[in-house]
């Protein structure tokens, strides 16, 4: 019984884990790496086709984003989530095949004009669609029996719509284990979902550390301060631009901005005009809108059982069409923007941004984690001048950056769920942080007498013995300015690619013509190694 981490290893993006049991292979999570966080995007460590089942912990995209690229590399099989999670992935997955075909027609525009090789999208819409095929809802609570030997159960972690910590038991040889995958941990008193569920007893655990070496603002004092932003933006004439992650975020402010308006906090402009500029937003806040049994804290089951709609009050508008975003820029009038990517490495926020950075009546607010090496992180860390679509923009606008809001428990509240259990788990896996902060929690845990241990990328360790059985490597950090590859080196990484795949292809196939195949290419290795 092997479990063996792919992702989010002293990072905070691309979270995958693999538990080898039973002769299975289940995957925890297929998420796509954002930032400075190392490695390929295109490249699995494992093969697509040899994985079983897949269980995945929420829809944010460093958790779910590489689920088409499994699917179109060769996975089979079935794509474990709750309702709401599987509600929310159908959207936001066709959303990210949406990005990475425009991305790459965008490069291949350019790249034609540099007589560059052709890029391919690392997915498209259909192999998304293909992927939402997949989908297998479940229910909190509800034991879901994978396969002889290994079943598992989803419990409300508090962090998004839907999302999950999950209880895992393998049965292997007469030995039992059982694992908890703790996913994204919420944090307290969040808008619209119930606080994160906690669990008594595990054998393992892996669990994240987003942030574990620092605590949160009271919640309480942010809905007054983020006001008093608003208040003084507007009334010098200002936007607000508030880049927010387009699921979970955005539905959080609008209820806040909602109870701003009731309480009437804004006194410049009281009925202030708010733009929701993100079409996949706009889907998501439809989902938000939809029957929340099961989800929803009892605030707003409260309210809604009061006949109010907690995402709607007035002049509230919703942006769909590209001509409407770009009028937002235009008109003069003094607005709050919420626009997505968050942490503005994509979207229409780029082009917000682009319009107001370098104004000193406007601000930016930031209501999200930003991680390493992204456009929003260089903004917070205090740039001065940024480029967006090859202009230089000065940064004079007022820089936000409010920490409460956060879908992430702080670092008591990690403390609070892993004392949760009610006896000291054999081991606890700390990832998805930065490298010193899984370190340092790590450190910390095993102060507090647990056997704590952060994991490298590649590690893998026996869930029956209780070792480590491969150290792993340490992750790979991108350059600032990425190196530039020549043109036929290019193509050589894109025909070892091919290569891959080929002979994923070719598994089952005769052993003589697989032996004649393994010939060859040792042949080729040897003329061409150094």
């Amino acid at each position: 019984m092997k479990l063996i981490f792919y992702g989010a290893d002293k990072e905070v993006t691309g979270s995958c884990h693999c538990l080898e049991a039973c002769g299975k292979k289940i995957l925890i999570d297929c998420g796509l790496q954002q930032g400075s966080d190392g490695g390929d995007n295109r490249e699995f460590p494992f093969y697509a086709q040899q994985v079983d089942f897949v269980i995945i912990t929420h829809a944010h995209i460093d958790h779910s984003g590489r689920l088409p690229l499994l699917v179109k590399n060769g996975y089979q099989g079935k794509i474990y989530a709750t309702g709401a999670t599987c509600d929310l992935l159908s959207i936001m997955l066709r959303d990210s095949a949406h990005i990475q075909e425009m991305d790459a027609i965008n490069a291949n525009r350019k790249g034609r004009r540099a007589g560059k090789m052709l890029t391919e999208p690392l997915y498209t819409v259909k192999d998304a669609q293909d992927t939402i095929r997949r989908l297998e809802p479940c229910v909190y609570g509800d034991l879901v029996q994978l396969c002889d030997g290994i079943r598992f159960r989803m419990v409300d972690a508090g962090h998004l719509l839907g999302s999950a910590s999950v209880e895992l038991w393998a049965e292997e040889n007469g030995e039992t284990r059982k694992i908890v995958f703790s996913g994204d941990i919420g944090n307290l008193n969040q808008p619209i979902i119930r606080d994160p569920q906690y669990i008594q007893k595990a054998d393992y655990v892996v669990m994240e550390s987003t942030y574990g070496n620092r605590e949160h603002e009271p919640i309480a004092s942010y809905i007054p301060d983020l006001a008093k932003v608003f208040d003084e933006t507007l009334d010098a004439g200002g936007n607000v631009i508030i880049p927010s992650f387009a699921v979970g975020r955005t539905q959080e402010l609008l209820y806040f901005i909602r109870e701003m308006k009731e309480k009437k906090l804004v006194k410049s402009i009281p009925d202030f005009p708010v733009y929701v500029d993100s079409p996949l937003a706009a889907e998501a806040t439809e989902i938000y809108r939809g029957d929340l049994t099961g989800y929803a804290d009892e605030d707003t089951l409260r309210v809604l059982r009061e006949g109010f709609r907690p995402l709607r009050f007035s002049n509230l508008h919703i942006c769909e069409s590209v001509e409407e975003s770009k009028s937002l820029n235009e008109d003069g009038v003094p607005k709050v923007i919420i626009s997505s990517s968050g942490m503005c490495e994509a979207g229409r926020i780029r082009h917000h941004l682009k319009h107001n950075l370098w104004r000193s009546e406007c601000a930016v607010v930031f209501v999200g984690y930003q991680a390493n090496g992204t456009l929003g992180r260089i903004l917070i860390d205090g740039a001065k001048q940024v480029k967006l679509f090859g202009e230089e923009i000065a940064v004079k606008a007022q820089i936000h950056n409010f920490k409460a809001l956060s879908g992430h428990a702080d670092h008591q509240g990690l403390l609070r769920w892993i004392g949760s259990f009610t006896q000291k788990p054999r081991r606890v896996f700390v990832v998805h942080g930065e490298k010193e902060i899984c370190e340092g929690f790590t450190e910390e845990l095993k102060t507090l007498s647990y056997h704590a241990y952060a994991p490298n990328y590649r590690a893998a360790a026996d869930l029956i013995a209780n070792t480590i059985l491969e150290e792993g490597v340490e992750p790979i950090r991108a350059k600032a300015k990425a190196r530039k590859v020549q043109a036929a080196f290019a193509r050589l990484l894109e025909a070892g690619r091919r290569l891959t795949r080929v002979i994923q292809e070719n598994e089952g196939g005769a052993n003589k013509d697989l032996a004649k195949f393994a010939d060859q290419i040792n042949a080729l290795c040897e003329k061409w190694s150094r």
